[in-house]
């Protein structure tokens, strides 16, 4: 499905102003000149939310887990200690090295990590993912649109880890072996003040998109009684009892 129809399709589901979702993916050559930006990366996506896109790279990212986990380091040595004595979100520094050796962190093949609104890409080649910034009710559409064509445990997945590892990582992982999750995110204490109060982040690799753009309209987002009830509050119109 190109772009275009995405959209069309999208608007035509959550309401025409919905926020459209956000593409990120790698490359030699930036999108733009990059800027640097202190502590979480994640700041840059107010920047991409107005249309404007952004391209980050190993001297621009200063935040030592966000340059790891995109790929563009190695693990600094002070991470496993820093995340589970001063950040207390693993019980033990033994238990991020564990959760680290399991999620399996590859090197970044390209210089740079682009990130653009999706109505400023021209096309899926080469994109990894899309990520969506969703409200209760919008994840209520896009969980059951994932669910709708498949019935594994993991369609919809929610697991430990900054904001850079769920949505970047987990997400660039599950595309390059061409797999099928779906990820819930934006959890994390540390990456919470970078999204709105009643925004969680979920993103679908471009593996996994695929396939889900082809079954999008046969989903309960057209037509039924129950999703056109969110839909109205979704877009802020009177909801019937």
């Amino acid at each position: 499905m190109d772009i275009q129809t995405f959209i069309s399709n999208y608007k035509e589901a959550f309401g025409e102003r919905v926020e459209l979702p956000i593409v990120f993916w790698y490359s030699e050559t930036p999108v733009v000149q990059p800027e640097k930006i202190n502590g979480c990366f994640f700041k840059c996506l107010s920047t991409v939310r107005t249309g404007k896109p952004v391209s980050l790279d190993a001297t621009t990212i200063s935040c030592g887990g966000g340059k790891f986990y995109t790929g563009f380091s190695e693990m600094p040595e002070r991470v496993p200690n820093f995340v589970s004595l001063k950040e207390h979100y693993k019980q033990t520094p033994q238990q991020v090295l564990d959760f680290i050796g399991e999620l399996g962190v590859s090197p970044a093949e390209f210089s740079y990590l682009n990130f653009s609104r999706m109505d400023r890409v021209d096309s899926w080649e080469d994109k990894e993912g899309l990520l969506f910034l969703a409200t209760p009710d919008m994840l209520s559409g896009l969980t059951s649109w994932a669910w709708f064509d498949s019935n594994e445990p993991g369609a919809v997945t929610t697991q430990f880890g900054s904001g850079c590892s769920c949505i970047i990582t987990q997400t660039v992982n599950e595309n390059r072996i061409n797999g099928q999750r779906t990820f819930l995110g934006g959890l994390n204490p540390s990456v919470r003040p970078h999204f709105d109060p009643g925004h969680l982040s979920f993103t679908i690799p471009v593996s996994r998109f695929r396939k889900m753009s082809q079954t999008m309209r046969d989903s309960c987002l057209y037509g039924t009684h129950a999703w056109e009830k969110v839909k109205k509050r979704i877009t802020g119109e009177e909801v019937q009892p």
